[in-house]
């Protein structure tokens, strides 16, 4: 269900959007989806690796549990770097705690373009995840990225 109306916001965004003022961002909606090998799955591709996965067909997070996205630089290169919502946080711990082994894939406007390896409970309530973007991308891809999460905040009555 959250997909759905994630989805109708984000078109009732891009719709208003025109008709009222411009934007100073490209809108990408965030959505992660888990690991699947079971039932109604679907398989994507991530786009320069070519790896390929199977996601279960409901997102398990979305713009509605993002708080903030930062470009970030750890010891493996640049990612971004997700701060989710406290009840996201929560939902991430309970997640990431009994699915450890499987990845987080996030797909940007329907397109897969990173998946992140289960390998302990995040406690923080933060993702970091490698995109396949160059590195030059990875700051304006996060600033979009908030400000269109901000604004499906804003749709939805949360800020």
């Amino acid at each position: 269900m959250k997909w759905l109306i994630a989805a109708l916001l984000a078109g009732a965004l891009v719709v208003t959007g025109c008709r009222t003022t411009k934007r100073d961002y490209t809108p990408v909606v965030a959505r992660f989806f888990l690991e699947s090998s079971v039932g109604q799955a679907s398989g994507v591709a991530l786009p320069q690796s070519g790896v390929q996965l199977t996601i279960s067909p409901k997102p398990v997070f979305t713009g509605f549990d993002i708080v903030d996205v930062q470009e970030v630089q750890v010891e493996l290169g640049r990612c971004l770097m997700f701060r989710l919502t406290p009840a996201a946080a929560r939902d991430l711990y309970r997640l990431t705690a009994s699915n450890q082994g499987r990845r987080l894939v996030l797909l940007l406007n329907g397109v897969a373009l990173g998946a992140r390896r289960i390998d302990a409970p995040f406690e923080e309530g933060v993702i970091l995840i490698f995109v396949e973007a160059p590195d030059g991308e990875l700051a304006e891809l996060a600033r979009n990225l908030r400000a269109t999460s901000a604004e499906l905040q804003r749709a939805a009555g949360r800020s």
